[in-house]
Order: structure tokens, then C-alpha cells, then sequence
């Protein structure tokens, strides 16, 4: 076997055996709960002798030595390792240098790693060999490759790593957020880890002791907060989420030589479908997002009506999924990645990132989506996240707990919310402008929420102003006949809808309608010009969910169209090759 290059995260191995020398047996305490897990033995399976030959034809053997590290939290992972021999223990790390052992593997056919090692991220435990491994290494690219191939063994392994992941972010190792409750800005750091699943933990910077003692040792300023602790012991202060995806090594790589055959803008429902759909016929595909897989979908409490989902599923685990099966398939996914303009004036097409990169694609699809509408009402933006939200999860869940919440909208995206809002608020009162959810709602829902007895829906009637000093206290409204009045509320959650987010696109001729959503297919033949159904008026670049013109605003009808421009692009990819093979006459 060979061990003259370890892959890992570029620190000499002795370097790594001082960082690591010291976790023995009793160095670190265990978690004894992960054990006890009702799901261990699908967390941490061992493969049989036949399937780790199976595995051989994908991996490479390498050799570590005692004192070393496979890989260390914040560190990019070279890819799975499959234990042959030795033993390697699993720790997890939080920004503030807390230890406690995961796992420890010591079977052969144990194998390393979670989820991320489809897509190159950051590990977020350290990996320490306690005796001398030979293992097999399993690369990205070949992992994908042997979840293709070896489909039996490739669903174990796939299934091993997710729960890995979940298992971490429960346990709350990785960055640490110091702040006071109801912080904006916290608020916005905790949805968008919690969006892309990585793990942290939240310590009151008034109440926790440990937080108390870290603000007395970097003294910071009313404006520095939140504080964020990254896993390697950096220190941001008051970071917006760029800053904090590149302290943790999430902002993506791309090689600029390289040539899509797809980049898909926007990782919603639809644009997650286009990838897995694309990268499963064998289309090289980028899919990129500014945010967090799943869209304005992905911050759904529960969606009740996706076929396949009697019981429901929330946005965001629906996400989670899609997100893992496009990785399984090949597509790169880059998130966070903010795209800032499309360049069709030559072609091929390329897409232009706000850091100044460019990626080129033979096609463009544009799943953007739609951004959050906004009421008319003066100081609205005052009072965002602190008081006023445009989604429900979790975290707004726990900050209006036992409190009355006001909540704006009568579509599904409002019905969803209020029926999530209704388990955990003292009461929810919903204001719709019109007569009755009827047309505006799925029955199901409207139902629903007509049996709860802490929601009351009030009808015929406006937001007219907020009022507040640090947060939302009181908002005042117009009902019918224009009768005024005012209601104490700290909680404001607004679901009326949203506008196309085609900003981006004014560097290109797309065509828009009247109220900037894409044209495409028949209603680009009405103005004369012959299309595909999904493509948009530049060839080559594709349109599909909220963000096209006519679309059905609904999950399904998005994941469909993302299947559907797939044969869409074949086609348009076929015809390209067969233009530029005929013989010039």
C-alpha cells in the first residue's frame, strides 16, 4: 500500500500528530447518547468482505500513521475512507475547542465521512488515527460513481452518511453563535445554517456563563454582535452570510477552463429537479443559489399536497433530498453562489457571479423564483426580523411561543404558516384583504384552519402602519367601510406573495411580460417568435417555475417543469451538434 501522499488538508503530517497525539482513550469524553441512537447500526455499518471489494474498484489503498488526521473540521475531506486495518476516532469540535468522541471506528469495513464528501465541502469533525491505518480512500467523483454502479450498496452507504449528519447538527458541534434573543442578524445566521444543514449552537450572550466569559476576553462593541465562532477559533464580528459561508469553506470552486452543459440559477424545487434529472442522463450541470437549496419552497412548514406524502413533508427536509440526490448524480452544486447577471450577447452563454467569476454553459435555465412581496406600509423595513418575517420555521416558532402572532395572506404559503404558527403561538389572527379563503386557499387547508380554535381569520381588511421603538409593538388597519384600528402585536409574518426575481437578467435580451416574468413557448409564438415550451426568447436558455410567465405556482408543477426542460435541452443540444458538424455549402 502506498503512503507516500495523504490527501487531506494540506498540513505536514507532523504537524497533524502534534494536533492529534493527545486524543487517546481517555483524552476526550464520549458521547454515550450516539450509541444508544434507535438508528446506530444504519449510522455506522460495517460493510462484508464482498462489498468491500466492490468498493476497491472505486477507491485507492493509502497508509496513515498514529498521531495523524484523515481530516480535521473546517478542512475540505478528501473522500471516504473504508477501514481495512487500525482505528480512527471520530471527535467533534465546536469554535470554542469543546471535544466529544462520536465514534470510533475499529471493524474492518467501517468507512468514514458524512454526506458532504458528494460535494467536496468542509468535514465538521476531526478525524484522528489512534493506531496505524491502511484504508481505502473513495474520492468525490468515485463515490458518486460507485452510488451509480453499486445501487444496493450505494443506498447503505448514502443513508449512513446523511444520518452522520444529522446525528452532528443534533448534537450542536461546529459554529458557535453568541447573541441576545430576537437579534435580527442572528435570526438571519440561524435560518441560513439551519438551511444548509450545517451544525451550531447558540449561546445567550446575557445568560450563558461561557458566552459572559468570551465577551470579557474580546470586549466587543454593541455593533459587533452577533459574534460567530468558526470551528478553526476564527472570530467574525457581526458577519453577513457571505462572510460566514467563507469562514467555513462553503463558498464553491469552479474551474473557469470549464464548459456546462447546464447552469441552473436557483436551487428551488424546479432548478434542484433540472439537476438531477440533467446530471442522471449524464449532462455536466452547475447548479447554483445565492442562499440555501429549496427556494421560498424550502421554508414551508409542511407541504401536505406533494404526491408521495400522505402524511406531509416540510420544505426544507423536501429540499434536503433533492440537494443530496442531484450530489449522488454528479451535478455541482454551488451554494451560497449569488448570480449577478447573464451574458447571451456570444455564445456559449455565461453567467456572472457577484464575486466577479463567470461560468460558462452550453444552456442556461432560469429557476430564480420570485422574491418576497412587501406590503406598502412605511417603515416596514425597520421592523424586518425584528418583528416582522416573511417564513415560519422553527426559529421564529420559538421566539412568539405562548405570544398572539398577526399573519398577512391567504394563499397556501399562508394557510401552511398558520397552521404551524397555531401549535406553538397563544393565538394567530390572519388578515386577508378579501371575502374568504375560498379562492384563494386549498380546500384542505382552509378547513384546517377554520377548525382551530387559536386562529381567527378577519376579512375585508389592510395593514395600514406599524408602530414600535427597538421592535414591533402595535399595528394599525383599515377594515370594511374604512373603519380604523390598532392591535398590540410583536409578531407580524407576511405571505402575499412574491415578485419575479429576473433582476439579474437585465444584461441579457430575455423577454419579460408586463409584470417581469419570463416568456416562453406559445407565449413567445403570439409575438412571432418560434420556441420550445420552456425556452425563453435568447436560444439556449430555458425559464421554469415561479419565475416563468403562466407558470402554476405549486412544488409539483415546478419539479415538473424541471424534468420536462431536460428533453428541452437534449434537443436544443442535439440540433447545436448537428449544426456545427454540416459541411459549410
Amino acid at each position: 500500500m502506498s503512503n507516500e501522499s495523504r490527501p487531506g488538508d494540506g498540513t505536514p503530517a507532523d504537524q497533524m500528530a502534534g494536533d492529534a497525539s493527545r486524543i487517546d482513550d481517555e483524552a476526550v469524553l464520549e458521547d454515550p447518547s450516539v450509541r444508544d441512537h434507535p438508528r446506530y447500526h444504519q449510522m455506522f455499518p460495517v460493510l462484508t468482505e464482498v462489498e468491500v471489494d466492490r468498493v476497491r474498484r472505486f477507491g485507492s489503498p493509502f497508509c496513515y500513521f498514529k498521531g495523524e488526521l484523515l481530516y480535521r473540521a473546517g478542512s475540505l475531506c478528501p473522500g471516504m475512507f473504508v477501514l481495512l486495518s487500525g482505528k480512527v476516532r471520530i471527535v467533534g469540535r465546536d469554535g470554542l475547542g469543546h471535544e466529544r468522541i462520536i465514534h470510533t471506528y475499529t471493524q474492518r469495513g467501517e468507512f468514514t465521512s458524512d454526506v458532504t464528501q458528494l460535494s467536496s465541502k468542509p468535514a465538521v469533525v476531526d478525524a484522528h488515527v489512534v493506531e496505524d491505518v491502511q484504508a481505502l480512500l473513495v474520492r468525490p467523483d468515485e463515490l458518486s460513481a460507485m452510488m451509480i454502479s453499486e445501487a444496493d450498496l450505494g443506498e447503505k452507504i448514502m443513508r449512513a452518511l446523511i444520518l452522520r449528519r444529522v446525528l452532528v447538527i443534533e448534537r450542536g458541534q461546529g459554529v458557535v453563535l453568541v447573541g441576545t434573543s430576537g437579534n435580527p442578524h442572528l435570526l438571519a445566521l440561524q435560518n441560513f445554517l439551519r438551511r444548509n444543514a450545517f451544525p451550531n449552537m447558540t449561546l445567550d450572550a446575557d445568560l450563558d456563563m461561557e458566552a459572559i466569559a468570551l465577551l470579557e476576553r474580546l470586549t466587543p462593541k454593541p455593533d459587533d454582535f452577533p459574534l460567530v465562532v468558526c470551528p478553526d477559533g476564527t472570530v467574525l464580528r457581526n458577519p453577513d452570510e457571505g462572510q460566514l459561508a467563507s469562514c467555513l469553506g462553503l463558498i464553491p470552486e469552479f474551474d473557469p477552463t470549464h464548459v456546462y452543459d447546464v447552469v441552473i440559477v436557483g436551487a428551488g424545487p424546479g432548478g434542484l429537479a433540472t439537476a438531477v434529472y440533467a446530471a442522471s442522463e449524464g449532462m455536466s450541470v452547475a447548479a447554483l443559489d445565492g442562499r440555501a437549496p429549496g427556494g421560498q419552497a424550502g421554508t414551508s412548514s409542511r407541504i401536505e399536497n406533494y404526491l408521495g406524502f400522505p402524511t406531509g413533508i416540510s420544505g426544507n427536509a423536501l429540499a434536503g433530498r433533492a440537494f443530496v440526490q442531484a450530489q449522488k448524480f454528479g451535478a455541482h452544486i454551488g451554494i451560497p453562489c449569488e448570480v449577478k447577471a447573464l451574458y447571451c450577447d456570444k455564445q456559449p452563454p455565461a453567467v456572472g457571479l457577484a464575486d466577479g467569476r463567470r461560468i460558462t454553459a452550453r444552456t442556461v435555465v432560469i429557476a430564480s423564483g420570485a422574491e418576497y412581496r412587501r406590503p406598502v406600509v412605511e417603515d416596514l423595513a425597520r421592523f424586518e426580523r425584528c418583528g416582522v418575517y416573511y417564513w415560519a420555521t422553527p426559529i421564529e416558532a420559538r421566539l412568539c411561543r405562548k405570544e398572539p402572532v398577526l399573519l398577512l395572506g391567504g394563499g397556501n404559503s399562508a394557510g401552511q404558516a398558520a397552521v404551524f404558527l397555531a401549535s406553538h403561538a397563544e393565538h394567530v389572527h390572519m388578515f386577508i384583504r378579501g371575502a374568504s379563503l375560498e379562492h384563494s386557499m386549498s380546500h384542505y387547508l382552509s378547513e384546517r384552519i377554520a377548525s382551530l380554535p387559536n386562529v381567527t381569520l378577519h376579512t375585508r381588511i389592510e395593514l395600514t402602519a406599524l408602530e414600535g421603538d427597538a421592535r414591533l409593538e402595535r399595528v394599525h388597519y383599515r377594515g370594511a367601510g374604512g373603519i380604523e384600528g390598532c392591535m398590540t402585536a410583536h409578531h407580524l409574518f407576511v405571505f402575499i406573495g412574491a415578485d419575479p426575481n429576473t433582476g439579474w437578467l437585465n444584461t441579457c435580451r430575455v423577454s419579460l411580460d408586463r409584470k417581469g416574468f419570463v416568456l416562453t413557448g406559445t407565449d413567445l409564438a403570439e409575438a412571432g417568435v418560434q420556441s420550445m415550451p420552456l425556452q425563453t426568447s435568447v436560444e439556449g436558455v430555458f425559464a421554469i417555475g415561479d419565475v416563468r410567465s403562466g407558470s402554476t405556482k405549486r412544488v409539483a408543477s415546478a419539479v415538473g417543469e424541471g424534468a420536462a426542460v431536460v428533453a428541452q435541452i437534449h434537443r436544443f443540444l442535439a440540433s447545436a451538434r448537428e449544426s456545427m458538424s454540416s459541411p459549410v455549402r
